[in-house]
């Protein structure tokens, strides 16, 4: 005993010590890294010339952040979590959920209600034209990112087809709407399905020359598919009007029985009396977009349960197993390819009868990465994980416009929403570190024996929840 006692003594300077030296080189490194993007900045004055100044307090604040944050985890936060982990690994305890807590039980259900009663609760708070801000970049925005990442899911998450272009099926979504609508007058609730199954053929059409590819070299045949899509919209001026994109695009309608357009007889605000507002137009697609939301989760749920959703785990896990078994992989993938690629769709011809444009600047590779990045973070497989990974992602990036109180700090030219990016891979690289398996690192299986237990992430390859 008293020489363990006289160990645990000895090794903690030790600790103290290599988690300086992580600390100083951590700092090194970032003030290295962020010398010229931070450090940094260059402007041009009244005369065109280029000119730049140094930010060392900034760039100091980045450096000191590296450093302390590098030291703590060295020195307390990973010694922590080891010996928990060897504490429950001798007692013997399972990373197992075997009850869960009400609130767990009942997440799901208090999240439908609060997303129900979130328009009037904004209204209410805010006002009608206060409300548009909170209705729109943080409700609409996130639930369209929801929906996409779910979509994708069904490819990455169910499947196991990495698809680097699934920003393609978005972009044919949108454009179809939009083309349709200008040309032929179609309206929204005609062009919504019609955009999915357009989406869903170009899904097919992908799906049949990757059949026999995998891993890294499917990645690169869909994120060259995702690049042709794009540049084909750029070059085609004839139909898609190029870089100038397609504008004045049709609004949504209540089922034609209402519109949102001003001059219209029909106007929603004039059939029931009310005072013009555009937060009308804002709040139905935010009941929309939540119903295409909930219908992709549904769609989700029960195509898991059936034999394809099964065909699709089993082609995730081996794709040779899955042959022995008699599972024809070739329809097995194009399904869902197909399927996930509707659900794109579906959410692309919302998108422009959102914004009432479109153009290629909007469907470009950054994109496919995020949705593939909220998809990965809050568990491959598991849909109220990837919600939370695109309320946590999406929301905290649109957060950073809100935060004017960081120029008091920085100065007023200090852009917060310019760090978006750099925020968004710090936080990736956290919650890798510490989540490698996402958000939600456990799953239900749809096929069990007597009765249901969620699996840890603990029982399941690294990366598929």
């Amino acid at each position: 005993m008293a020489n363990s006692g006289s160990e645990t003594k000895s090794s903690s300077p030790d600790l103290t010590v290599v988690a300086l030296k992580e600390g100083l080189y951590a700092g090194l490194i970032s003030f290295g890294m962020f010398l010229l993007f931070v450090g940094i900045r260059t402007f041009q004055d009244i005369n065109n010339a280029l000119v730049w100044e140094t930010r060392w307090d900034l760039l100091a604040i980045f450096v000191a952040i590296a450093a302390v944050g590098r030291f703590l985890v060295v020195g307390f936060i990973k010694p922590a979590l080891d010996s928990r982990k060897l504490k429950k690994a001798r007692t013997g305890v399972l990373d197992i959920t075997e009850e869960k807590s009400d609130f767990q039980k009942y997440f799901l259900k208090i999240a439908l209600v609060a997303l129900l009663l979130y328009p009037p609760a904004m209204v209410a708070i805010n006002g009608f034209q206060g409300s548009l801000k909170y209705v729109d970049n943080f409700g609409i925005q996130i639930l369209i990112y929801v929906m996409l990442a779910w979509g994708l899911n069904i490819v990455v998450g169910l499947a196991g087809l990495l698809d680097l272009g699934y920003v393609a099926f978005y972009a044919v979504g949108a454009y179809s709407y939009a083309l349709l609508s200008s040309y032929f007058g179609f309206s929204f609730w005609l062009l919504l399905p019609m955009s999915g199954i357009l989406a869903a053929f170009w899904g097919v059409i992908l799906g049949f020359p990757v059949l026999r590819l995998r891993g890294d070299y499917l990645a690169i045949v869909t994120l060259a598919f995702g690049e042709i899509i794009r540049l084909v919209l750029i070059n085609w001026t004839d139909v898609t009007k190029g870089t100038f994109g397609i504008s004045s695009i049709a609004k949504a309608s209540v089922f034609g029985i209402w519109s949102f357009d001003t001059g219209a007889p029909n106007n929603f605000a004039k059939a029931f009396g009310l005072s013009m507002s555009s937060a009308y137009y804002k709040i139905f697609l935010f009941y929309v977009i939540l119903a295409l939301c909930l219908l992709t989760a549904y769609v989700t749920i029960r195509l898991r349960r059936m034999p394809i959703g099964r065909a699709w785990e089993a082609l995730r896990e081996d794709e040779i197993a899955c042959r022995s078994l008699g599972i024809d992989t070739v329809a097995t993938k194009l399904t869902a390819f197909a399927t996930g690629a509707m659900f794109g769709g579906f959410a692309g011809s919302f998108f422009a009868a959102r914004q009432g444009f479109v153009s290629p600047e909007s469907f470009v590779f950054l994109e496919s990465a995020v949705i593939l990045a909220i998809v990965v973070l809050g568990g491959m497989g598991s849909l109220t994980g990837i919600a939370i990974a695109a309320v946590v992602m999406v929301g905290g990036t649109e957060a950073l416009r809100e935060m004017e109180f960081l120029k008091h700090f920085f100065g007023n030219d200090f852009t917060p929403e310019l760090y978006r990016m750099l925020l968004f891979g710090l936080a990736m690289i956290i919650v890798m570190l510490f989540k490698p398996r996402g958000f939600v690192g456990s799953r239900e299986p749809t096929a069990f024996l007597k009765t249901r237990k969620a699996v840890s992430g603990s029982f399941t390859k690294e990366g598929h929840g």
